[in-house]
């Protein structure tokens, strides 16, 4: 199973497919396959931003994490003491993926069985309910330096989209890779988004914001461009 913390691999830019696809389509499910099986490159299904620090700034990019509550002082401490975790946990990445990216590992799995999964086959309704709804965008949230592992539960997520519209996650769940590291905690939180009833769409850049579990004020506006893996 890929594991989102330790995604490193080159992104391919080869295909039509988005990070994020609010319905499969013929043509994306194709792609998608075709690249599973080896009949093309393999298409981009997630975008990942590495929020590690590095050389002073975020390996991500510039001007991607900005303060939405709290002041500037927010982010340039976090930039500044990335792993004093005094002042709360730090978000080491975010993946967004969708309906795409779970064909992948269907696909995946039908290979690995010595099966093959035919377009018509991933698209019926069998095989669309054990994917994502249709417009549900999932986003992992990878963090360290978490006091307990309980404190999970107070990382708190919007979405916004055009008009500063906001909308709150679906439903929230864990990856099984919690672990502790001395006095602290890693791993990954899953949440659930429907970015369209923010106006969102598929080429769109949404503002996702953060609080994580420390009891002040700063809160993070983080840009994810939907449309980016065109």
């Amino acid at each position: 199973m890929r594991k989102y913390l330790l995604l490193t691999a080159t992104l391919l830019f080869s295909a039509p497919a988005f990070a994020w696809v609010p319905k499969l389509e013929e043509t994306t499910a194709k792609n998608v396959l075709d690249g599973v099986y080896g009949r093309r490159d393999p298409v981009t299904t997630y975008q990942t931003l590495d929020l590690s620090v590095k050389d002073g700034k975020f390996v991500a990019g510039d001007g991607l994490v900005r303060a939405f509550d709290g002041g500037d002082a927010c982010v340039s401490d976090w930039i500044a003491n990335p792993a004093d975790f005094s002042r709360g946990s730090r978000v080491n990445s975010i993946t967004v993926s969708g309906q795409a990216d779970q064909l992948y590992f269907q696909g995946q799995d039908a290979r690995d069985s010595f099966k093959n999964l035919s377009v018509a086959e991933a698209l019926n309704a069998t095989s669309s309910a054990k994917r994502l709804a249709d417009g549900e965008l999932r986003v992992d949230i990878n963090v360290r330096g978490l006091p307990t592992q309980k404190a999970r539960d107070a990382y708190l997520l919007r979405m916004k989209g055009p008009g500063d519209k906001m909308i709150a996650p679906t439903r929230k769940s864990f990856v099984n890779d919690f672990k502790q590291d001395g006095a602290t905690w890693n791993g990954t939180l899953v949440f659930y988004f429907r970015p369209l009833d923010a106006g969102i769409g598929a080429s769109d850049k949404a503002e996702l914001l953060l609080r994580t579990e420390a009891d002040t004020s700063c809160a993070y506006d983080i840009t994810l461009n939907l449309g980016s893996f065109q």
